[in-house]
């Protein structure tokens, strides 16, 4: 089990940041994650490896005037 923002997301070996935004439907093209409170690249998005337990924060950045 992992927790994203806040909400259990059940866990399974292997799974990458990208697997978990796909899972929880995130599809906003500007997006920071963090893994554990670690800030990661979107170019790891689809190699950083999710532990079981992890914790992640994703924020979507908005820009406007």
């Amino acid at each position: 089990m992992i927790v994203v923002n806040g909400q259990s997301v059940d866990w399974e070996n292997g799974m990458t940041v990208a697997d978990v935004l796909k899972k929880c439907n995130y599809s906003f093209p500007l997006l920071v994650t963090r893994v554990n409170g670690e800030f990661v690249e979107r170019s790891a998005y689809g190699t950083h490896v999710v532990p079981d337990n992890a914790e992640l924060q994703v924020v979507h950045l908005m820009s406007g005037g």
